[in-house]
C-alpha cells in the first residue's frame, strides 16, 4: 500500500526522515532500478522508495548484486541507484573501482549509510575512504532536505562527468525527521537502450589501462567543480576561529558555536582546495570537526595549511554540540547539552524467538560456535552464552573450517558454526561449498525463520514474496544444500531443545560435513502475529521450587521473584527458597521452549493451572 505521505504534490512541504527524503529524491531525480541489501541505518530508504510509481526496487542477496544491478540499468541509460550501510560497501567494493573505469550511461548513486558509536554493526568505518580509494566524487548532506537535494544533483553529476557517485549518510541524518520541500520529477537527459561500448565497458586490461587516464582527468575536472557545489557554504561570524566541517557535524558545530565562522563542506571528495584555503586565511584557527576519521583534516594538512581536529575531536563514536564544545574549549558543559540519562535495557532474543530454543541446545554440548550477524548474535549474551565469533556476514561457516583445518582430527565434535537464513543467502552458500569442495567437516547450522529479521522483516530468496510482496520462488535450503554436495542434511524445530540436541550430537560426530536447518519462523512476522492457535503458558507457582532451571533460557516472559526468608515462609515455601519463576502472560508468546526445562510441573498450557499465582 502507498504511503500518503510520499505522494506529496510539488511544492508542498513535508516532514520526513533523512531516508525517508532520500526515497523522494530519487524518485524525483528519475530513478528507474534501485537495488539493496538491508542494513540499518539504510534500510528505510528502499522500504520508502518501492512506494513510488515507475521506480523497480528489489532486495539483492547482497551488496555486491545490488550495485551489479544497479550499473547493469545504467549501462541500458536509466539513472540507477544502489543502497547500503557501510559494512556493505566492503562487499560492493569489487564492482564499485571498476565502476569507476567503466564510467556510466544513466547516472548511478551509491548511497552508504555508516554507523558512528555502532547502534547496530560490528565495527565503526568511515566510508569517505572509499571515495578517495576509488577515486570518485562524494556528497554528504547534513538534514533531510539537503538529503533530497543532494541526490538530484548526484545523478547531475553522475551524468556530466561520466561516474558513480556516492552519497554519504550517518545514522543521525538517517533517522532524524526535518521539513523538505517537494519538487516535480526530472527526466535523465540519457536515452535508454542498448548500446555496445566494449572499449568502455570491457575492462580488458588494454581498455582499462585507457579508461585510468580518463579517470585521473575526471579528478581534475572533479576538483574544479567541487569549488562551486551548490552544497557548500561559508557562512561568517567571528574570525577567532573557523570550523571546516561536513555533514551532520555541520549542525552541532552551529548549535555548539553558533557565532563562529564555518566553511560546511557539501561534496567531501574531490575536496574544494582554493576554497579552504580561501577560508584558512580569513581565521586566526581553523579547526576541523569531522565523525570519525581524520579525512578532511589530512588533506587539508596536505595542503600545508594549519589545523586542528583529532587533538581535539574524538575521532571514535558519535559526536554531538556538548562533546564538541568540550573538546575546543576543555571547559565542562552541562544543563542545555547534557545529554538525558535513560534506563539501560539489555538486549535480548524476542519471547518466542525461535533461535533460543536452538542456542539453548547449542549451549548444553559446550562446543565452539563461529557465529554471524543477525538478531541471533544475541545468544553470545548470558545466559545462553552460544557463539564465539562474530566477524561479518558469511564468515562463521569459513571459521568454522578454518579451525577444523587447523586442529584436525582433534576438531570433531567440537565446533559448530551458526548462520541466518538471509545471511546465508547473502555470504554463507559460498563458504559451504568451500567446505565440501576442501573436504572439511564442519557442522552448519541455518536458522531459518523465514526473513531478514534483524533489520525489519524484509523478505528474502527463501521468503516466497518480493519486496513488494509479490509472489516468487521461495528457494528450498534443504535442497540447496544437497545440491551444492551435502549429504548429511536434517531439519529440526528449534523449539524442541531436546529434538535439537539429539540431532546435533549425531552430526557434530560425523567425518564430513553436514548441515542442521532450524526451520521455525519468526515470531514477529506478520502470519504469526495473526495465528488464532497460539496458546500461552502459565505457571503454577506454588510448585515452584526456586531451582531458576528455566532462567536458563533467558526468556523476557520467565519472571523471576525475589523473597526474603519470611516472605518465603508466609508463602508455604521453604525458609530457604530465594524467590520463584512466574510466567509472565503478556510477554509469552506461547513457543513451549521453557516447559521440558521444569521437572516439577510449574509450567504449562493456559487452562491447566490450579493456581496461576500468588
Amino acid at each position: 500500500m502507498n504511503d500518503i505521505r510520499m505522494m506529496k504534490k510539488p511544492g508542498e512541504k513535508i516532514l520526513l526522515s533523512g531516508n525517508e527524503a532520500l526515497a523522494r529524491g530519487a524518485y524525483e531525480a528519475g530513478v528507474k532500478v534501485a537495488s539493496a541489501y538491508p542494513g540499518t541505518p539504510s534500510t528505510e530508504i528502499l522500504e520508502n522508495l518501492r512506494n513510488y510509481e515507475g521506480v523497480y526496487t528489489e532486495w539483492a542477496t547482497n551488496e555486491k548484486v545490488a550495485l551489479e544491478v544497479a550499473l547493469g540499468a545504467s549501462f541500458a541509460g536509466v539513472r540507477a541507484l544502489a543502497t547500503m550501510k557501510h559494512v556493505g560497501l566492503n562487499v560492493a567494493a569489487d564492482p564499485l573501482f571498476t565502476a569507476a573505469y567503466t564510467g556510466v550511461r544513466g547516472g548511478l548513486v551509491v548511497i552508504v549509510a555508516d554507523d558512528p558509536e555502532m547502534h547496530s554493526s560490528q565495527n565503526e568505518q568511515d566510508s569517505r575512504n572509499y571515495a578517495l580509494a576509488a577515486k570518485v566524487p562524494m556528497l554528504e548532506p547534513a538534514d533531510a532536505a539537503e538529503a533530497r537535494e543532494f541526490l538530484r544533483t548526484a545523478y547531475r553529476i553522475s551524468e556530466q562527468f561520466d561516474t558513480p557517485v556516492l552519497l554519504r549518510t550517518e545514522t543521525r541524518m538517517s533517522h532524524v525527521k526535518g521539513v523538505v520541500t517537494a519538487a516535480e520529477p526530472e527526466a535523465s537527459p540519457v536515452t535508454p537502450g542498448i548500446e555496445k561500448m566494449p572499449e568502455k565497458f570491457v575492462m580488458l586490461p588494454a581498455n582499462a589501462r585507457r579508461r585510468r587516464v580518463e579517470l585521473g582527468k575526471r579528478m581534475e575536472r572533479l576538483k574544479e567543480y567541487s569549488e562551486t557545489f551548490p552544497g557548500t557554504c561559508v557562512s561568517w561570524g567571528d574570525t577567532k576561529r573557523g570550523f571546516i566541517t561536513s555533514g551532520v557535524a555541520s549542525l552541532y558545530v552551529k548549535e555548539a558555536f553558533p557565532g563562529a565562522s564555518v566553511l560546511k563542506l557539501g561534496m567531501v571528495h574531490p575536496l574544494p582546495e582554493k576554497l579552504i584555503r580561501s577560508f584558512a586565511a580569513k581565521v586566526d584557527e581553523v579547526i576541523i570537526v569531522e565523525e570519525l576519521d581524520p579525512f578532511i583534516e589530512t588533506q587539508v594538512k596536505a595542503m600545508g595549511i594549519s589545523c586542528r581536529g583529532k587533538d581535539l575531536i574524538p575521532a571514535m563514536g558519535e559526536l554531538n554540540p556538548m562533546i564538541i564544545k568540550q573538546s575546543v574549549t576543555g571547559v565542562k558543559e552541562s544543563g542545555f547539552f547534557e545529554p538525558v540519562q535513560i534506563p539501560m535495557r539489555p538486549p535480548n532474543l524476542c519471547p518466542g524467538c525461535p533461535h533460543r530454543g536452538i542456542f539453548y541446545a547449542i549451549s548444553k554440548l559446550g562446543v565452539f560456535v563461529t557465529g554471524d550477524i543477525g538478531c541471533y548474535t544475541l545468544a553470545a549474551l548470558k545466559p545462553l552464552s552460544a557463539m564465539d565469533t562474530c566477524v561479518c556476514m558469511g564468515a562463521g561457516i569459513g571459521n568454522a573450517h578454518g579451525m577444523s583445518k587447523a586442529l584436525g582430527p582433534d576438531a570433531l565434535g567440537k565446533i559448530i558454526a551458526v548462520i541466518g537464513d538471509s545471511t546465508f543467502f547473502h555470504s554463507g552458500i559460498t563458504g559451504l561449498v568451500n567446505i565440501v569442495f576442501n573436504c572439511g567437516n564442519a557442522t552448519v547450522v541455518i536458522l531459518d525463520n523465514r526473513t531478514t529479521g534483524m533489520t525489519g522483516h524484509q523478505p528474502h530468496p527463501a521468503s516466497g514474496k518480493t519486496i513488494t510482496g509479490d509472489p516468487t520462488v521461495a528457494v528450498d535450503i534443504e535442497a540447496l544444500c544437497r545440491a551444492i554436495g551435502v549429504a548429511n542434511v536434517r531439519t529440526v524445530n528449534p523449539h524442541n531443545s531436546e529434538e535439537c540436541m539429539k540431532v546435533l550430537k549425531e552430526e557434530i560426530s560425523r567425518p564430513e560435513p553436514s548441515v542442521v536447518i532450524a526451520k521455525a519462523p519468526c515470531v514477529l512476522i506478520p502470519e504469526m502475529k495473526r495465528r488464532k492457535d497460539r496458546k500461552r503458558y502459565t505457571s503454577r507457582v506454588e510448585r515452584c521450587t526456586g531451582c531458576r532451571a528455566c532462567l536458563r533460557i533467558g526468556c523476557p516472559a520467565i519472571e523471576w521473584v525475589p523473597l526474603t526468608p519470611d516472605e518465603a515462609k508466609n508463602l508455604g515455601y521453604k525458609e530457604k527458597q530465594k524467590g520463584y519463576s512466574r510466567i509472565n502472560a503478556v510477554l509469552c508468546d506461547g513457543c513451549g521452549q521453557c516447559a521440558p526445562l521444569c521437572k516439577f510441573g510449574v509450567i504449562v498450557p493456559e487452562g491447566e493451572a490450579e493456581d496461576a499465582g500468588r
